[in-house]
């Protein structure tokens, strides 16, 4: 069961906030105010509102948040907002207060991206490295220079520290791990706790998603890759998954972590409802030789592949698939990779089962991408309602349906930069 879901991203902070801006098509897209981007190529991003750590820790580990990176900051936010979403105690909500699980009994799996360190902190150090001329002396760089790093300056860009500060915070004791895979880390990460949950390792599971590439570094590659949108001066209007007019993608900072629970113990511990039932996940590699798998092949063989396995797995017909959450995420490319995929699995019902992108709205958000789809998804089952589209003026063939006739069952899919591909049938609970 998902009984509890933290998404984190331009719209505010928890599901309340999110669902509301989704509702509403209220678009989080705007300049990027992090650093100046006013030189490069897409200047727009969806930036998480500023929050304070102290709010998301306990009293007793607040100096570690000088050592956590942007990306740490949302995880750890996201996890804190989840457990309480699943009415959970642990020791970092509560000290003294008796743990709903015994903490060997649950784990913990995010999905990170490559954390870049901040410029600030690398241009203190590299400023000490220079050659009589004032040039750069890189050898000084690797002598000496990297002594003025603070000696604790690794544990914050390390990728698994998303996973670290969680686990410590609330004394989580169970299997751990962290994925790297883009886009698709979150949904990996999530496979990976419900496999954990499967074969008796745990009871709870931690799991999805986050990153944050609104750094000049991560950003700035994203520019070269080619796949952010140019549309600057409409931030609101930019982001158009299956769209005719679509010419990319913008970035997204954010993510997801949800609570997954064995049924039998969370209704041992009183819980009730919860979000969604996890029918069936799948994973899959695309191939494709002439981008060296930098795009999905126009047929959609790989996300296809990772849907048809999480739908064996669930043991469901395709016609039962009530709605989609796909990573849409507003290039071309990837968007009719997509389209062929559900086309292929879905037939001439795709006509008719709405396919449904926040990307519009809160970007790519890398890492947590798939993470947030997941506890969107999970709140679409639980409330029985569909946000609209937006930015869908003229849809691709097939891609126009916004009104579900039932909400039982939801696909999430991703197709994540790099070629793997994961997937998620979710019931309603």
């Amino acid at each position: 069961m998902i009984t509890g879901v933290g998404p984190v991203c331009g719209l505010g902070l928890g599901i309340g906030d999110v669902w509301r801006g989704l509702l509403e098509r209220e678009s989080a897209l705007g300049p990027v105010r992090a650093f100046d981007a006013s030189t490069m190529d897409s200047t727009i991003a969806a930036e998480v509102p500023e929050f304070k750590m102290r709010d998301f820790v306990p009293k007793s580990y607040r100096k570690q948040t000088k050592v956590m990176a942007r990306d740490i900051e949302i995880a750890v936010a996201a996890a804190h907002l989840a457990g309480l979403d699943a009415g959970l105690s642990t020791h970092g909500y509560d000290a003294d207060a008796e743990p709903s699980y015994d903490p060997t009994r649950v784990g913990c799996h995010i999905g990170a991206g490559l954390i870049a360190a901040e410029l600030d902190e690398l241009t203190l150090a590299l400023n000490e490295s220079r050659k009589p001329d004032g040039s750069f002396d890189i050898h000084h760089w690797g002598a000496e220079g990297m002594r003025n790093l603070t000696p604790l300056w690794l544990l914050k860009y390390l990728p698994n520290m998303l996973a670290c500060h969680v686990t410590i915070i609330h004394d989580v004791q169970g299997p751990s791990n962290t994925i790297t895979c883009a886009e698709a880390s979150g949904g990996l990460s999530f496979g990976e706790s419900l496999r954990v949950i499967q074969r008796g390792a745990a009871d709870l599971c931690f799991c999805g998603g986050a990153e944050s590439k609104v750094n000049p570094m991560t950003f700035y590659r994203q520019v070269l890759t080619g796949r952010l949108t140019k549309r600057n001066n409409t931030p609101a209007d930019a982001v158009r998954p299956f769209d005719q007019d679509a010419d990319g993608t913008a970035v997204g900072e954010g993510g997801g972590i949800l609570t997954l629970e064995a049924a039998e113990t969370y209704e041992q511990r009183g819980g009730t409802g919860g979000y969604a039932r996890v029918l069936g996940f799948g994973a899959s590699q695309s191939v494709n030789r002439e981008t060296r798998s930098l795009e999905p092949t126009a047929d959609g063989r790989g996300p296809m592949l990772a849907i048809q396995a999480a739908l064996r797995e669930a043991r469901i017909d395709a016609d039962q698939i009530d709605a989609v959450f796909p990573f849409g995420c507003g290039h071309p490319a990837y968007d009719q990779a997509e389209a062929a995929a559900l086309r292929a699995v879905l037939g001439e019902r795709l006509d008719h089962v709405p396919v449904y992108s926040a990307k519009p709205l809160i970007g790519n958000c890398s890492a947590g991408a798939s993470a947030i789809d997941l506890c969107l998804a999970a709140h679409i089952l639980k409330t029985q309602t569909l946000p609209p589209h937006a930015n869908r003026d003229m849809p691709l063939p097939g891609l126009g349906a916004s009104d579900p006739e039932k909400l039982d069952h939801v696909l999430v899919f991703t197709t994540g930069f790099g070629g793997q591909n994961t997937a998620v049938v979710l019931g309603k609970a």
